[in-house]
């Protein structure tokens, strides 16, 4: 049987202390990054077991958010989130904080400066950032994304994209468009292929300049509101919109107004995770609900059980309001 590798081990083979390879291994500040990336680097090469690490109760959790999201518009669906998941860390006396981040930051600077025992990533997370805070050996567990080998939580995109579009071909709409930021975001994926399914099933074909993603290179916003007049200015423009989001859908009842287009006589519209503004909104959106308070807690109920390759699907439901209302006879 092989002889365990120590900590002592791994500070021979750096040169350093047993105590600089101990708060390397445990993200504690007081080292250079590049003397805390070579001691990890030995501590693989020599196979250390980093589960040993992890005996210890979790105590400080670090909620992450990519700034990609824009935060203000961002905010409505995840501080629901964030305070379930934050009440939800209170009760285990665990302390939750927060990070926004994105490339080109100092990821494992930022990460090491909340001394966290544990990671909650929600939303968009480039692969290479990912892969950096995967550097970091610590419990990690993401949110609203997907990645193979990692524990995640999600709602049922593909069923929430599936029902929405579902509703808008059953209220008669013959052109109807999916309208998103990018295809680059897992969940928006999903959601995409849910109204492929739809569409599929009910033997319907749409011209592919129904499919209307932004232009990357413009601010978010300003973005969507050009594909929303692309989609309008066409010959032929849709009868009916599923948006990815319910911040996206607000924007297309903006552009409709601006436009003088009727909702839901003109065009019929459905957005997605039932935001509080999707109630208040003239007319109120019909979207797909997303838990966004069990999102929380079945993130740090994965972490705490260490589930290290957990995949959790949520599911989702239809909330039928005026704006997809089906047209007067």
């Amino acid at each position: 049987m092989a002889k365990a590798v120590r900590i002592r081990d791994i500070a021979a083979a750096c040169g350093v202390s047993p105590g600089a390879v101990s708060r390397a291994l445990k993200g504690q500040p007081g080292l250079r990054e590049e003397t805390r990336q070579r001691i990890i680097a030995a501590a693989e090469q020599h196979g250390y077991d980093f589960s040993r690490l992890r005996s210890d109760k979790i105590k400080r959790v670090l909620f992450l958010l990519h700034r990609q999201h824009n935060i203000s518009r961002a905010l409505p669906f995840y501080s629901p989130l964030f305070l379930s998941l934050e009440a939800q860390c209170r009760e285990q006396d665990i302390a939750l904080s927060f990070l926004a981040t994105g490339p080109g930051d100092p990821l494992a600077e930022q990460v090491l400066r909340h001394q966290p025992d544990a990671m909650i990533c929600a939303g968009f997370f480039e692969p290479e950032l990912l892969a950096m805070l995967e550097q970091l050996k610590l419990p990690l567990v993401l949110v609203d994304l997907w990645s193979p080998g990692l524990p995640c939580i999600n709602p049922d995109n593909v069923q929430g994209g599936y029902l929405a579009t579902r509703h808008l071909l059953a209220q008669g709409r013959q052109r109807i468009a999916f309208l998103a930021s990018t295809l680059a975001h897992y969940s928006i994926r999903q959601r995409e292929q849910g109204y492929r399914q739809a569409l599929y099933e009910a033997r319907r074909l749409m011209p592919p300049e129904y499919e209307a993603i932004a232009l990357p290179q413009l601010d978010t916003e300003q973005a969507l509101v050009c594909a929303i007049n692309g989609l309008f200015d066409l010959a032929e423009p849709p009868d009916a919109i599923f948006a990815y989001n319910d911040a996206t859908a607000l924007l297309v009842l903006r552009v409709c107004a601006e436009r003088g287009l009727r909702v839901p006589e003109d065009v019929a519209l459905v957005g997605f995770d039932d935001i509080e503004p999707a109630a208040w909104s003239q007319p109120p959106l019909t979207t797909v609900a997303v838990d966004k308070q069990q999102l929380g807690r079945e993130a740090l109920n994965v972490l705490l059980a260490e589930r290290k390759e957990a995949s959790v699907l949520l599911p989702v439901s239809l909330v039928i309001r005026a704006s997809s209302g089906a047209r007067n006879a």
